[in-house]
């Protein structure tokens, strides 16, 4: 495996770092600037909408830029609005920040999916993919931790600051070790045309690959993102327990990204198919059993590898299935991953607020599961073709076949 994407994967995790971080950092946010928790609970709203518009609009920005180029401004912008929310006294400053470091982070993302899968061979590919998705969930093991941390300990701001820091070796490793043509390459190729990307990523190949993604992650994030009072209320675990039942999910992540790089690749199909399964399985019986504190922490790690392996997995089926977006591919599949990660929690939310209980986002996402199964079986099988068609497809390549190579006349060829 290439440095180069290790490196990538470093600046994923200073990245996916400050998308979390905000979790532990809301109250002293509010009550430095002067804000309601909800007012700074709309700093994370701000980052997710960045992601989801930004990964094709900054892959389309930066699609005749040699790569690393395009991922070193996004880093160098990354790091810039960082140290500005750092400084800044007033919300309004640091809302705009998280925004355009959303962005950012939408187009790094973007631009180093297509650049780690285009840097190793076919059989390396879902181990690329998984390096650099790898990023995120080492960032819920110790990068949001720690940053709560220091955030209790000198202010949320420290936790900004620390951010741009570690953002700073990723920049010059990416500079030293990238190569500088398009797509992962010193040779820059003639680009395709964005209609025709677009055209690949929308058939019907791929629609239910990507809906099956925004549908996992929407499932992962929806029960993820209430685990706090699950835990507490439903589960009777004290506050202590959430910090470890976070990392105990991240540890989980981490390893099913692992083992999703491992055999992606060989087996993807057989990859997706047993996660959907067990993702189904793993959610409900959270929901049935979240009274129990022993299978509670034991549930969650297991479901954090589900989740994050069965998404690795999807990331992989769909650069794997795009040979022929290689700009949009990459930002197609971070879209669909931040909009799961901005539908699950509010669909989530709208299930506590109308009375059904702290374990109700896990059937949310239970439900999203079956859903995303449900997508991907009925659009991504192919219709078999009647006996007419079959003839006509036959007759076509026969004529074809006939044609001969351009400039020949048909009945020419010997």
């Amino acid at each position: 495996m290439p440095f180069a994407v290790y490196v990538l994967g470093l600046a994923v995790f200073a990245q996916g770092t400050s998308e979390f971080m905000l979790s532990g950092l809301l109250s002293g946010i509010a009550a430095d600037l002067g804000v309601s928790l909800s007012a700074a609970g709309l700093l994370t709203s701000a980052f997710a909408v960045g992601m989801v518009v930004g990964a094709p609009l900054m892959a389309l920005f930066s699609r005749a830029w040699p790569r690393r180029r395009a991922l070193l401004l996004f880093l160098a912008v990354f790091v810039a609005v960082h140290v500005v929310g750092a400084l800044t006294p007033g919300y309004g400053v640091l809302l705009a920040t998280r925004f355009v470091g959303a962005l950012a982070n939408a187009g790094f993302w973007a631009v180093a999916l297509s650049t780690a899968v285009a840097m190793v061979p076919d059989r390396l590919k879902g181990r690329a993919a998984a390096v650099v998705v790898g990023g995120v969930t080492i960032a819920c093991v110790a990068g949001v931790p720690a940053g709560a941390v220091l955030g209790e300990s000198w202010g949320w701001r420290s936790a900004f600051w620390a951010v741009a820091i570690v953002s700073l070796p990723a920049f010059v490793a990416v500079l030293r070790t990238v190569p500088g043509g398009r797509g992962g390459t010193d040779v820059d190729a003639d680009p395709v045309s964005v209609r025709d990307e677009v055209r690949v990523l929308t058939g019907p190949r791929l629609r239910p690959v990507l809906l099956t993604m925004a549908l996992v992650q929407g499932a992962t994030f929806c029960a993820f993102s209430y685990l706090e009072p699950l835990l507490t209320r439903e589960t009777g675990l004290g506050a202590g327990w959430v910090p470890v039942s976070l990392a105990l999910f991240g540890a989980g992540a981490f390893a099913g990204v692992t083992v999703a790089g491992r055999f992606a690749d060989a087996h993807p199909l057989a990859v997706v198919a047993t996660g959907l399964a067990a993702l189904t399985v793993g959610w409900s019986a959270l929901a049935l059993t979240a009274g129990s504190p022993v299978l509670t922490l034991g549930l969650v790690p297991l479901l954090g590898l589900l989740a994050f392996g069965t998404g690795t997995a999807l990331i992989t089926r769909v650069l794997g299935l795009a040979p022929g977006a290689p700009t949009l591919a990459g930002a197609f599949s971070t879209t669909a991953f931040n909009l799961g990660a901005t539908v699950g929690p509010w669909a989530g939310g709208l299930a506590l607020d109308a009375g059904f209980g702290y374990r109700a986002p896990v059937g949310v996402s239970a439900a999203l599961r079956v859903r995303a199964g449900r997508g991907a079986v009925t659009r991504a099988t192919p219709r078999r073709p009647r006996a007419g068609e079959r003839r006509l497809s036959a007759v076509n390549r026969c004529a074809r076949g006939r044609r001969g190579s351009p400039g020949e006349r048909p009945g020419t060829r010997l």
